[in-house]
This record gives structure tokens, C-alpha cells and sequence, in this order.
């Protein structure tokens, strides 16, 4: 056995000794149908993965494996500087479950150089999680302070409010984040999706509606 099928082989059984049975099988009857899931919250999992340095060949080991702690802690191991977007998108075609997606980008892509060159491509993406991918980092993007010139504003505006009005619900909901996270940058992005909510709202079913009340709760309580 090699060191990195050893390391994974403790990292095992140190995930036994918190396993949640009750969390586990909630988490099934959901359909998160993993090989074996422990059940052990995010901020455990986290606290394992400090007792280990960034390591690539680890974390993609770990990825490998059909267990939800696995991929998990693989977020968190995984040196930014050697996430090539080839390996990013092979991540992202593995992924079932937005949990997974959601680490991904917050532990990861959002370090990564070429953020900003695969954002929009991402969110025009047909495939789901691609989408939810790239919605999810243009909302880390924007929280680390990236502006968006006319022309991306233009298209990042287009594709979210397309996103709210028809898109997979997982996909909705982190547009509407981004949305917000858009607005709360200045007054001028605030009074810019305002006037497109507005216009929205006039002929919104009573779904759309609720994601528009929301946003438009987050502006009014930013500003």
C-alpha cells in the first residue's frame, strides 16, 4: 500500500469515530446516495483536514472515493495552484450534490488564476452544475470585489434573470445570490437590478415572485 492509500486508510477511521447515523440515513432518505456517508458536519470535517498540508495526489485520491467526508475533505486538500481547469471540470462532472459543488468553489475555484476566464462560460453552460459552479463563484468573485465592466455586467445580468425566471431550482437560487451579492456593490448595481426586478415582477407567478421579494429585501437592507 502506497503512503497516499495509507493516509486515506486513517483518514477513514478517524471519520468512524464521528460518524452521525442519525445525519447519515437523513441524508439518504434525500438521495444522497453515496457509497458511505458518515453523516459528520462540515466543521469536523474541517478540523480533520487541518491535521493534514495541501497535497494534490491526496486529494484526488480522495475524490475518487464514492464517500461523502472523502470528497468533502478533497476540497479542502487540494492545493489551488496545481487545479488545472481540466481537473475542475472533470470535478464538476462527478458531482451529484450542491454541497459538493458549494465546497468546491468556496475551498477552491476561488483561488484558482483562470476564475475569472471560465465564470461566464460556466453559468452559459446547459449542464446544471456547471452553472450552479459558475453562479456560485461569480458570488465569490463579486464578495472579493471584482467589478464587472459594462459589456460583462450587460451578459452577467442576461444570464441571471433568464436563470430566475426558468432554470433548475439549484441553479435559481445561486443566481439570485449572485444577484444580490451584485447589488450590494454600489448604488448604481443596486438601482440596476432593482429596475430589471421591477419590470420582472409585473407578470411573476407567485414562485418568481418570492425570489424577487428576496432580492429585493437583501438591496433595501444593504443600502
Amino acid at each position: 500500500m502506497n503512503d497516499v492509500q495509507e493516509t486515506i486508510k486513517v483518514i477513514k477511521s478517524k471519520f468512524r469515530l464521528f460518524m452521525n447515523g442519525v445525519i447519515s440515513q437523513s441524508m439518504r432518505e434525500k438521495g444522497m446516495d453515496y457509497k458511505l456517508n458518515f453523516g459528520i458536519e462540515y466543521s469536523r470535517i474541517r478540523e480533520i483536514a487541518a491535521e493534514y498540508e495541501k497535497n494534490h495526489e491526496l486529494a484526488q485520491a480522495l475524490w475518487k472515493e464514492n464517500i461523502r467526508e472523502c470528497k468533502i475533505m478533497a476540497t479542502l486538500l487540494q492545493p489551488a495552484d496545481t487545479f488545472c481547469k481540466e481537473i475542475a471540470e472533470i470535478w464538476i462532472d462527478d458531482m451529484k450534490y450542491p454541497e459538493l459543488a458549494e465546497y468546491t468553489v468556496m475551498n477552491i475555484l476561488q483561488h484558482v488564476d483562470y476564475a475569472s476566464d471560465v465564470v461566464f462560460k460556466w453559468m452559459a453552460d446547459e449542464r446544471p452544475y456547471y452553472q450552479f459552479c459558475g453562479y456560485m463563484l461569480m458570488t465569490r468573485l463579486l464578495m472579493k470585489g471584482m467589478k464587472l465592466n459594462e459589456r460583462a455586467e450587460a451578459e452577467f445580468m442576461d444570464q441571471a434573470f433568464t436563470e430566475i425566471e426558468g432554470g433548475e431550482p439549484m441553479v435559481k437560487k445561486a443566481a439570485a445570490t449572485a444577484l444580490k451579492k451584485f447589488s450590494v456593490q454600489s448604488k448604481d448595481n443596486a438601482k440596476l437590478v432593482s429596475r430589471q426586478l421591477g419590470l420582472l415582477s409585473k407578470t411573476a407567478n407567485p414562485e418568481l415572485k418570492l425570489y424577487i421579494d428576496e432580492i429585493k429585501y437583501d438591496i433595501e437592507y444593504c443600502q
